[in-house]
């Protein structure tokens, strides 16, 4: 976006330099947003390597050295590596078969960051709304874990949201979504209702759906317990988990909208990430279909270019 505006803005004072010749101050403004454009365009890799390391380093700090925490350092070293290390390796593939390959694994990454970059704006989006007051019939909680009987931080925060929104949708119920799991005591839609009620909801208030072992089995156990047949629905979950629940929301033919709790920065960048993992798994096919073709075009194109 930044760099079509930057040229936008270039042919704008282009096209009109004899019509902005006696404004020097528009010319002056033109001039000081291109600039600005195609500077953010320059800084934004940069600032993107550096934010993902340096919260990739507190996160291990905090959370501990595990495959799963080691995403955000791993996707910085790796964009480092395509901007900088990558195009010297293409001016090394001077055989056919070498530029195919290199062709090949650049159009990937670029449609790879192309998609991470939708999907994190699509993310973005689906976390903004204007008020509280949806008149939801549910609004279901999806668990995320418990330490035997005791409620995580991270699902306290997800407790918390359904509660500020059920008090915004008086005659909404709160599905709590959560079976049991290794190391629980107890199923974590129990957990979570025993919490809500310590804070003063009505445990009539309170649904409790204890089998689910997934965010998929969450939302399909949870409308079977929803009496009416076109209910409203309003899933929470922690914000980096919102939009890919949403997607299987909508595998599933149910119709609702989420909300997310808050988290920590350098705990949400790595989740995201890892959610983006998870929509490459449930859309793989189309995606390796996209690859594939523009594969075979690039390997026809260089074997007509040899036999010549």
């Amino acid at each position: 976006m930044l760099a079509l505006f930057a040229m936008f803005l270039f042919f704008t004072v282009s096209q009109y330099s004899e019509q902005l010749a006696s404004h020097d101050w528009i010319v002056g403004i033109l001039i000081a947003l291109f600039v600005a454009a195609v500077g953010c365009v320059l800084a934004f890799p940069v600032l993107l390597i550096i934010m993902f390391f340096v919260e990739g380093i507190k996160l291990l700090r905090h959370e501990g050295v595990k495959p799963t925490n080691l995403l955000s350092m791993l996707f910085a070293i790796l964009l480092y590596a395509y901007l900088a290390i990558w195009p010297r390796i293409g001016n090394l593939t001077e055989n056919t078969l070498g530029t195919a390959i290199y062709a090949i694994i650049s159009f990937s990454a670029i449609y790879i960051l192309a998609l991470m970059a939708m999907y994190s704006f699509s993310a973005i989006l689906n976390l903004i709304h204007l008020k509280k007051n949806r008149k939801a019939d549910y609004i279901i909680v999806l668990g995320s874990g418990i330490i035997g009987t005791k409620v995580t931080p991270l699902l306290a925060a997800r407790i918390e949201k359904g509660m500020d929104l059920l008090s915004a949708n008086p005659n909404a119920m709160l599905i709590m979504s959560g079976g049991q799991g290794p190391g629980e005591d107890m199923p974590e839609s129990e957990a979570m209702a025993a919490y809500a009620v310590d804070k003063g909801v009505d445990k009539r208030r309170i649904i409790t759906e204890t089998k689910s072992v997934s965010t998929q089995e969450n939302l399909l156990f949870s409308r079977r317990l929803m009496e009416k047949e076109n209910p409203k629905i309003v899933i929470i979950t922690t914000a980096y988990h919102v939009f890919r629940a949403l997607l299987l929301a909508k595998q599933q033919g149910i119709k609702c909208v989420g909300y997310g709790a808050k988290t920590k920065w350098y705990f949400t960048l790595n989740a995201l990430l890892r959610e983006f993992v998870g929509y490459l798994r449930l859309t793989w096919k189309k995606h390796t279909l996209v690859v594939g073709m523009v594969s075979a075009i690039v390997i026809v194109a260089k074997l007509v270019v040899w036999l010549k």
